[in-house]
């Protein structure tokens, strides 16, 4: 089946130089970008009942952009100070470089991993052992990426600082998409929400990251497109390749 129109689960770029776009005039096909999740921030009143004192702790994981909007938001609403020598572990290069919009860059302080992906983030910080590592995340409880840490033994304290709530979306409405692709374990709890007796059939399923991989293949779907690799490290890349694949396949250039 030749694939014409896909449901990209994110805001729609802000800019027309999105390869998103070079994607839809290269290949004719229809982008729609929906998000199934919103996120909404965690009050100060409500975070102090997790009793975590931010300051105990000398290194943060951010696994998202997310995490450090809401990091930085709470420290502000809570009056404390980071100091600059706390140090920055950080899922991928473009998490990382999203710090800038808060603190002043340095290599010394902020780490990521090569290749995006959260399976490589053990290694990483063991390199820095005797740091005294927080994880901030949702509230949605991402089993295997803190089993990752878990199994690594790594010591880390988990700090839910943002919440992610369900967009409404029909099943009526899915069912027009040839390829449904997302980006976060919190997409696919979304999908069944909104369509609890969802059938994938035909449609094909794509998404960026391990930990969205293992809830798609938890949910027993069938995934069609995994990023990042090493050939394709965005969803960008591997998406064109995937259509290009595609148009072979169904006798199109």
């Amino acid at each position: 089946m030749k694939i014409k129109k896909i449901l990209v689960s994110q805001p729609q770029p802000k800019t027309e130089k999105s390869p998103y776009y070079d994607i839809i005039n290269k290949f004719n096909v229809k982008i729609d970008f929906r998000p199934f999740i919103k996120v909404e921030p965690i009050a100060a009143k409500e975070f102090r009942t997790q009793r975590i004192c931010i300051l105990d702790h000398t290194a943060i994981i951010f696994n998202a952009r997310h995490g450090i909007d809401h990091f930085f938001r709470l420290c502000e609403e809570m009056r404390i100070t980071v100091p600059e020598t706390m140090k920055y572990f950080c899922v991928s290069e473009t998490v990382a470089l999203y710090l800038q919009k808060y603190i002043q860059y340095r290599k010394r302080k902020v780490f990521f991993t090569q290749t995006g992906m959260f399976a490589d983030m053990p290694a990483l910080l063991k390199k820095h052992s005797n740091e005294k590592f927080l994880f901030v995340t949702s509230n949605v409880r991402n089993e295997e990426t803190l089993k990752t840490l878990e199994d690594a033994n790594i010591t880390f304290q988990q700090a839910i600082m943002y919440q992610t709530v369900s967009n409404e979306i029909s099943a009526k409405e899915l069912e027009e998409y040839d390829m449904l692709i997302f980006f976060s374990p919190a997409g696919i709890k979304s999908l069944y929400e909104n369509a609890p007796n969802f059938v994938q059939g035909d449609i094909q399923i794509g998404c960026l990251g391990t930990n969205t991989a293992y809830a798609i293949r938890q949910a027993g779907l069938r995934l069609d497109l995994e990023a990042p690799t090493k050939e394709f490290p965005s969803m960008t890349m591997a998406l064109e390749n995937h259509l290009k694949e595609d148009r072979k396949l169904n006798g199109k250039k």
